[in-house]
């Protein structure tokens, strides 16, 4: 036999689920001195990359290898990202005594938050530098009800000049010249010759790519995995149409460059 209980709704709140999106960043080292020194390098001439992003604070890196139970100055930690307009609200990864001096500096211990992480490999790769830090990828991120709208850039970009795509995919329809900077979020497509820098999934999307007509660039990145013209790029891709996207393998994440000719 069931029963009905009577109830009423209160007037004033309601009580919902709800998802924040937030960045990550995977903390690779206690030393805050190389950490400010290598977020100047990446943004520090970009200063309204991040807009007082949420982030999650990732100290799973630290628990291998020679920085097992690193000591993290976790008020300078916070004041560094707030320099770079970025708000620590919750740690993850770490041991009792990292999470505790986590909490002392305003951190809400966040356990079950997961990372983004980018797909397994499925194709022969190209070895590449690792970034250091890596780029802050998001996690717990709703889907968006609608895609954002590309930025299309309709005229050449010349050395010094640099173009960022906000939380949306990136088309270029003419030369990146040397010198030249383009940064998306999402896809960067480029319909003339790519021969500055781009770097696509800038927050981390592990699944944005990067499509030029012809491929010679000084820098390409996907989620902070970069390779400078430093190393050459395979014969069958330079200076012809190609992509770029990011792959994961037994040696960790790699980019895989690949030739678009029929």
């Amino acid at each position: 036999m069931s029963t009905v209980l009577s109830a009423s709704a209160p007037t004033s709140f309601e009580i919902k689920s709800a998802q924040l999106p937030l960045v990550a960043l995977l903390l690779k080292t206690a030393d805050l001195g190389q950490l400010a020194e290598e977020m100047t390098q990446r943004y520090g001439d970009i200063p309204d990359f991040f807009d007082h992003d949420p982030l999650l604070v990732d100290l799973s890196p630290l628990q291998t290898g020679e920085q097992t139970d690193s000591l993290v100055d976790f008020p300078a930690l916070v004041s560094l990202l707030r320099r770079f307009r970025l708000e620590p609200v919750a740690v993850r990864g770490g041991n009792d005594a990292q999470t505790a001096a986590a909490e002392l500096a305003g951190l809400m211990p966040a356990q079950d938050a997961t990372v983004q992480r980018s797909a397994a490999a499925r194709t022969p790769e190209v070895p590449v530098q690792q970034a250091a830090p890596a780029a802050p990828a998001p996690a717990m991120a709703p889907a968006p009800t609608a895609p954002p709208s590309a930025l299309v850039i309709d005229k050449p970009l010349r050395s010094g000049q640099q173009v960022y795509a906000r939380g949306r995919d990136l088309v270029v329809l003419a030369m990146v010249n040397p010198g030249a900077e383009v940064i998306a979020d999402g896809h960067i497509h480029v319909y003339a010759p790519l021969r500055g820098k781009a770097i696509a999934g800038a927050r981390g999307n592990a699944e944005a790519r990067i499509f030029a007509m012809s491929m010679d660039p000084e820098l390409i990145s996907i989620a902070g995995i970069y390779r400078t013209s430093d190393t050459p790029l395979p014969a069958d891709v330079l200076g012809k149409p190609g992509q770029v996207r990011l792959m994961s393998g037994p040696e960790g994440d790699k980019l895989v460059i690949e030739s678009l000719n029929p």
